[in-house]
């Protein structure tokens, strides 16, 4: 599993024969029959025509069946809602620009650690009562969400793996609940759970105030049952958040040992590696003018 180390870089490598093991044992993904079911699930794509991915190599489909336990209709209907997603909201798809990234960063609004948790998967955090939405709007928030479930994505691990999810609340006021209306709070779950082929395995929430408790119930009703399973709330108790993840792979606010990484690690980790933004722009991005300004730099 991964271990701590303060090095922004993603884990791009195929998976080892541990994680290998674990997916036979968890997700049923079995080396024997693997390129039989992305067969199916290539066939069930062309048969029935309901959705039309930009991709359909075996790395790429195989995200969704990791995603959905290697149930072929399951991992289907999973790629017709996320293709579904980029062609309905392709405003979160352009103009995606780094320095507004970093701008997200900058404010220690969101962000992953670099480093996974004591079972290997990746945390991200959010802390909403540091927004400022004269600042960062809404859709801004959302690409940079958007962003972080793909680059997710690109490893293998977080696929096998999936994930987990930190909403600190410490200081909402009404302000931020106007901004962030339960039917935006409950569509984020809904990408974070049903669109992006990536498990979330547990939404953590900490030091939620009456402001949360009061939107929670209009949120509530949004939400089905398997979402309302992987919620847990903490408040300030930090003992209860340790139940779930170990603190020497937390910050020091959360009753952990580390101090709040950056964000911007990432962009720059992006910035600098061509694999990543060929990725993101064959996936929609319109990172031209980066790339640009990368290869001037390089050239």
């Amino acid at each position: 599993m991964c271990e701590p180390a303060v090095k922004y870089e993603m884990d791009l490598s195929e998976p080892d024969q541990q994680l290998l093991d674990y997916a036979k044992e968890n997700i049923n993904e079995d080396p024997d029959t693997k390129l039989e079911v992305l067969e199916q699930l290539r066939d069930m794509i062309f048969e029935r025509g309901e959705c039309s991915p930009h991709r359909l190599d075996d790395d790429f489909l195989l995200r969704f069946l990791r995603a959905r336990n290697f149930v072929v209709r399951h991992a289907h209907r999973l790629l017709i809602n996320y293709c579904e997603f980029h062609e309905n909201h392709p405003e979160y798809f352009r103009d995606v620009y780094f320095d507004r990234l970093t701008a997200i960063g900058d404010a220690n609004l969101m962000g992953t650690q670099p480093f996974c948790d004591q079972t290997g998967r990746r945390i991200l955090f959010y802390k909403l009562g540091l927004w400022d939405p004269d600042k960062i709007t809404v859709p801004e928030l959302l690409k940079a969400t958007l962003l972080t479930l793909e680059l997710g994505l690109l490893e293998p691990r977080s696929q096998i793996l999936g994930g987990i999810c930190i909403f600190d609340l410490g200081g909402i006021k009404m302000n931020h609940a106007r901004h962030l209306t339960p039917k935006i709070a409950a569509h984020l779950i809904d990408i974070m759970v049903w669109t992006y082929p990536i498990t979330t395995h547990a939404i953590h929430i900490v030091n939620q105030s009456s402001v949360f408790k009061a939107g929670y119930s209009v949120v509530k009703p949004f939400l089905n049952k398997e979402i309302k399973k992987r919620l847990f709330f903490h408040g300030k108790n930090m003992e209860s958040l340790h139940q779930h993840v170990d603190p020497k792979y937390l910050p020091k606010k959360y009753g952990g040992i580390h101090p709040d990484y950056s964000y911007g690690g990432w962009i720059d980790f992006i910035r600098s590696n061509d694999k990543v933004l060929k990725e993101l722009k064959d996936l929609g991005y319109s990172l031209e003018e980066q790339m640009s300004a990368k290869e001037n730099q390089t050239a």
